[in-house]
């Protein structure tokens, strides 16, 4: 016989783990797993100064280390394994990886999202040798070099104000004429000599010889194009959710994030969805957290339901 979860966490970020974590002080049998590690996204950033109880602020990596310890402690258990396929449609749940199925009475989907790409012809081939999603991950190899970063969000602008540290100079595209980012990023990066905006802007062409060179920039008024020659191009305009595996089995909307409001409740009875992945109006580390007990709390009160009416 198979071994039946009462509830399977998919995705160790920090909403994965703090479900992780209620699981496991709940008494539930439960199993979180984790296609790398610990942290998801989290991981990738650098200083993180809006997650309560770190005066002096954490690194992502740093936190994801300690979600998982507090969890552990408890008594959950990760696996690591990439989730390829599920199926929902019975009251056990089956998640098939490459190598293992898996089988629970509840699910809590905490995949997240991925980094976009700017969907330029030759852009992955271009990873790793000048093309770049995660600052913090590759930035030091830009030290005193000309980078540019793509996007005016937050990320975006937390990414300039990383690489404007390490970089002789950081060149800032951005489709709009102003940041869409916080305004307590707004006066930091002003304030930075080494950083230029390029506003109404995009990047259409990368220049390249055998590795990135620069990129061709076209004027969103006026069409004109024009090169800005660089070292390294770090892309931040969003993220995709991670949910191709899913589009069959659970409900999704437009833009492929799974339809679930605060109570994390899916379309699917015993499936909730927690963190990025979910459609919310604020996706944060802090959110993410409380997503993830919430979920647990109405796993609990399914398995119960469910319980009763087996009895």
């Amino acid at each position: 016989m198979e071994h039946v979860y009462d509830v399977i966490i998919v995705g160790g970020g920090p909403a994965g783990y703090t479900a992780a974590l209620y699981a496991s002080r709940a008494g539930l049998d439960s199993l979180l797993i984790e296609r790398m590690s610990a942290g998801g996204q989290m991981a990738l950033t650098g200083d993180i100064d809006n997650y309560p109880g770190f005066e002096e602020g954490i690194d992502g990596f740093t936190l994801g280390m300690k979600m998982q310890q507090n969890a552990e402690r408890f008594g959950a258990k990760t696996e690591y394994a990439e989730v390829t396929s599920v199926d929902f449609a019975q009251d056990i749940k089956r998640l098939e990886s490459a190598n293992k199925s898996y089988y629970a009475k509840t699910v809590i989907l905490s995949v997240g999202a991925n980094p976009k790409e700017l969907g330029i012809d030759g852009e992955n081939e271009l990873i790793g040798r000048g093309m770049h999603y995660c600052s913090h991950c590759d930035g030091r190899f830009y030290k005193d070099k000309t980078v540019v970063v793509v996007g005016g969000g937050n990320s975006a602008a937390s990414d300039a104000l990383y690489l404007s540290r390490l970089a002789k100079k950081v060149y800032v595209v951005h489709r709009r004429n102003e940041l869409k980012a916080e305004k307590i990023y707004h006066e930091p990066l002003m304030n930075m000599q080494n950083v230029e905006f390029v506003w109404d802007s995009e990047v259409v062409e990368f220049i390249t010889d055998e590795k990135l060179k620069g990129v061709k920039i076209k004027n969103r008024k006026n069409e004109n194009v024009s090169e800005l020659l660089c070292d390294g191009v770090f892309v931040s305009i969003g993220r995709k959710p991670a949910t191709e595996f899913l589009k069959n089995d659970i409900t999704l909307d437009a833009n492929g994030y799974i339809i679930a409001d605060e109570s994390t409740k899916t379309n699917v009875g015993g499936v909730y969805a927690v963190g990025d992945v979910r459609t919310k109006a604020l996706r944060q580390i802090v959110t993410a957290v409380a997503d993830g007990a919430v979920a647990v709390h109405y796993a609990e009160e399914y398995l119960v339901t469910e319980s009763r009416k087996q009895s």
